[in-house]
């Protein structure tokens, strides 16, 4: 009996002993890798996630005779988005600049109007008022000044609402005044157009 118990003990301590042992080995394989310059960086995956195809900017490319591949565009072209117009700083100067040079390109049509009044409702009605008096569900909460009447309004920068021209309202979208932020991330040039011209209409109504 005493020898069947002796012999279970001296297992389960061999085993113990080779646990032991090998995770010793383990460990001290992998402090011994950890130190090593030459670690391996393991599999990869999607090689072209970290090497991609394109060119980078800033490296060198033999398709073009400069050798570089950041090229300047070619000449009378114009970046996406940009906005030929936006040479009239944020001034009353420049406002005034505005109004007197800058007329909408785009032509008077049925669908430019409701593109330009969808613009306008979902843009400017909650502060200027769905028909343009300056009644937006924003005033109406009190806390926020109403801003003038495009029909009976006078404007902070000097003269009638009703008189804004193309340029003085398309520097009003782009840059903002008072308490009316810029709009120039928000509406692209074509965009703010569309909502001068709508705001000309919402000016004969009053």
């Amino acid at each position: 009996m005493k020898l069947s118990t002796t012999k279970g003990n001296m297992l389960v301590m061999n085993k113990l002993l080779i646990i032991c042992t090998a995770f010793l080995t383990v460990a001290a394989a992998s402090v011994i890798s950890s130190c090593s310059n030459n670690r391996s960086t393991g599999l990869e995956f999607a090689r072209n996630m970290y090497d991609p195809i394109a060119y980078n900017p800033d490296q060198a490319n033999k398709n073009f005779k400069d050798g570089k591949t950041a090229q300047n565009p070619p000449a009378g072209t114009m970046p996406v988005g940009f906005d030929k117009n936006d040479v009239y700083p944020n001034t009353l100067e420049g406002y005034q600049a505005a109004g007197a040079s800058l007329t909408n390109p785009l032509p008077v049509s049925v669908p430019t109007l409701e593109q330009g009044k969808t613009l306008y409702l979902n843009m400017c009605s909650q502060c200027h008022g769905l028909e343009g008096k300056g009644d937006g569900s924003i005033v109406k909460l009190g806390k926020f000044p109403a801003p003038p009447s495009y029909g009976t309004g006078n404007s902070s920068r000097g003269g009638s609402m009703k008189d804004l021209t193309d340029g003085k309202i398309y520097h009003t979208i782009t840059h903002g005044v008072n308490l009316m932020g810029s709009h120039k991330s928000q509406l692209s040039p074509e965009q703010r157009w569309k909502i001068v011209m709508y705001v000309h209409e919402l000016q004969k109504l009053q």
